[in-house]
């Protein structure tokens, strides 16, 4: 039986590219969205490349002709998620999106948010559509403390940050990428919406803390101050990330991080812990990744 190629958007990213693996692992055809062609040379060979670009709506045909369905990571501004959701629902019967818990009434989830009214926004126009869908809700990502403390703890630094107190579950990306490529060519996720989280929850002091464990080496963590962050970290990040992260994790003090059963439910094992996570991804901490 032929089984039609899954389109895959965000295709080098930290979840698309785990994503692809799996399709494959599975015997599903994949064909990779790309704007630089340069990137394609990460993807294995069976991957079918296209060159495309959501802010150029029209050059997804090529790639969507022919599809059975579509991961879509919206990594655009949004002024052609519109043209772009059309384009799918005239090309394609299924869509899996990778949104965001903006739903969740958890404070960590609800602060205010311009990637939260984005997602809200495509997931309504996904909707109008009729397109078979399914919504994933990732929430905090275990691969951020690369972004956020690897620097310091490569160069054996303190760990500065603030609201260390502050609780999340933190999800590894593989796990993300299995629930997606499993709703991708599995029956019986259409219409489903899923919270992905690990299954425990923690400080983010004790996140460097494990990290440190995996390391076999204490990491020193010292509680800064809102204002401090903005000002080590506008250089680096916009403003209004960093105020949406401020507030995120001003509101998670003092109360457990919301933990989902999603991602057990969906494969049949538990999520990987963020210690599991931290060991295989040790060496990221000490030579870069």
């Amino acid at each position: 039986m032929d089984i039609p190629p899954v389109l895959v958007t965000g295709a080098t990213g930290r979840v698309g590219r785990v994503v692809i693996d799996q399709l494959l692992d599975a015997g599903v055809p994949v064909r990779a969205l790309t704007r630089r062609s340069e990137a394609a040379v990460t993807l294995p060979a069976k991957v079918e490349v296209f060159a495309g670009d959501l802010t150029v709506p029209e050059s997804l045909d090529p790639a969507l002709r022919g599809a059975g369905a579509v991961f879509l990571v919206w990594t655009a501004p949004p002024q052609t998620a519109e043209a772009v959701v059309e384009r799918l629902a005239a090309h394609v019967r299924r869509v899996v999106f990778l949104s965001s818990p903006h739903q969740t009434p958890h404070p960590l989830f609800q602060q205010p948010n311009p990637m939260a009214v984005l997602h809200a926004d495509i997931e309504r126009l996904i909707a109008a559509t009729g397109l078979k869908s399914t919504i994933i809700r990732p929430g905090m990502f275990a691969s951020n403390s690369l972004a956020w403390w690897a620097p310091a703890i490569r160069a054996n630094e303190v760990v500065r940050w603030p609201y260390g107190a502050a609780e999340t579950a933190p999800v590894d990306e593989r796990d993300i990428a299995a629930v997606a490529a499993r709703t991708l060519y599995q029956d019986g996720y259409v219409g489903g919406d899923y919270v992905l989280t690990g299954s425990e929850s923690l400080t983010q002091a004790a996140q460097v803390e494990v990290i440190g464990d995996a390391l076999g080496r204490r990491i020193a963590f010292e509680e800064i101050t809102p204002d401090e962050f903005r000002s080590l970290w506008e250089s680096t990040v916009p403003s209004s990330a960093v105020d949406m992260l401020l507030a995120a994790w001003s509101a998670a003090v003092g109360q457990p991080a919301h933990i989902t059963t999603a991602v057990a439910d969906i494969l049949g094992t538990a999520p990987r812990t963020f210690r599991q996570w931290a060991v295989d991804h040790a060496i990221a901490f000490t030579e870069g990744s």
